[in-house]
Parts: C-alpha cells; structure tokens; sequence
C-alpha cells in the first residue's frame, strides 16, 4: 500500500495430509484468502517452501503452475465465477475442454457430476436462471471435472441462505469421507465444523493456538 509494506501471511508453518477435511477460521483480513490462494498456485511467497500434493511450487514454472491448477485443485469460490453465457454443463465442461479432454467422455463426465449435485433437470439453464445454491452446486461439480485431489473452497456457503449453505458443506463433507478428497474449506460459518477433521485459526496472518473468536 504505497511505500508500506502489508504482510498477509506470517510464519505459517502447516502440513494438511492427504484425506483431511480442514476448516480455516478467522475474521476478515486474517490471511484464509491468501493461504487458499497460495495452496492454489494463483499466488506465490515471497519466503519460505510450498508444497501441495507432492509438487514443489515454489520452483514451478508458470507452465507447470497453469497445469497445476488445471489438474490437481479444484477451487470452489464465494461469488461461483460461472460464465453467464454458458449453460450448467457447458460451465461444468469447460475445464477440461480447455485441457485438451475428449468431449464425449467429458460430458459423460460432467452429466454424472450434475446427477449427483441433483441439477440433471437444471442442465440446459443459464446461471442466471438458478438460484444461489444451484449456482454452488454448478461450480462445485466444475471444480471437480477434471478429478482433482484436492478441493479448496473459499467462503463456499457465503451467499446461501443456511439449507442451502448445509447441503454445500454435505457435498464438501461427501467428496472428503466417500471419495479420499483433501478438502479446506475457508469460512466464517459454524456449518462445516462437525465435519472437519482440524480447525485452523487464523489471526494476523499467523496461526493462533487460540480458539476461534468469530
């Protein structure tokens, strides 16, 4: 911010092992955002060593960044990011048709993520035409079509009313116990806490030993 300097992760020193369901916690500003951003590849530190699900990113080159976050993440946003031009499974597909993937077998793919988020009929609406939680839902079986092991979701349930925002966090929980998926899920909400396996408090853009305050 101008001449000062605004430190937004310090001294994080976390390992998150294959299968766990984790849940960051924190106010607004304490560094859940930019942790998820990091773990994603979309952001780099500036110190430190940074490895997610056996890749060092630290040394990647922008072209194995961009694969791993084709292929190994699948990020669930706040505001869903779908393209309002497409349809639910054209939003679904697009991921791996950028990546190169068979259309058959990727819409195969997508039509089977999409019965199991029970948004079969809702396959040819345009985002405009769902509501907040299929809106979720789409994304959701986007974030999964090019089948990545681990799921990052930042404020997931945000912009849901509580049904909605519960069966979100079941579908999170689902991938993570049926399925083997890591998932963190960063939130403010209480929604996830039974079904996490760790909760992580953030402050100040270090972990707290504290209880979560919020």
């Amino acid at each position: 911010m101008g001449t000062a300097d605004v430190v937004a992760l310090n001294g994080i020193d976390l390992i998150i092992f294959p299968g766990e369901m984790v849940v960051l916690k924190g106010n607004s500003g304490s560094g859940k955002s930019t942790l998820l951003s990091i773990l994603a590849g979309l952001d780099s530190p500036t110190a430190g060593e940074l490895k997610v699900a056996g890749r060092d990113l630290d040394n990647s080159s922008a072209e194995e960044l961009t694969r791993f976050r084709r292929d190994v993440v699948g990020m669930v946003f706040q505001s869903f990011n779908l393209l309002p031009t497409l349809n639910v499974i054209e939003n679904v597909c697009l991921p791996a048709l950028l990546a190169g993937k068979p259309f058959a077998s990727v819409r195969k793919r997508a039509e089977e993520l999409l019965g199991w988020m029970d948004m079969t009929d809702r396959i040819a609406h345009l985002p405009a035409q769902l509501s907040g939680g299929e809106m979720q839902r789409t994304a959701i079986a986007r974030s999964l079509i090019n089948d990545p092991e681990v799921i990052l979701a930042d404020e997931p349930t945000g912009n849901l009313d509580s049904r909605n925002g519960e069966i979100v966090i079941r579908i999170l929980s689902d991938l993570n116990r049926r399925w083997g998926r890591t998932v963190i899920v960063a939130t403010h909400s209480t929604l996830a806490d039974s079904f996490a396996t760790r909760t992580i408090c953030l402050k100040d853009g270090s972990i707290s030993g504290l209880a979560c305050d919020i």
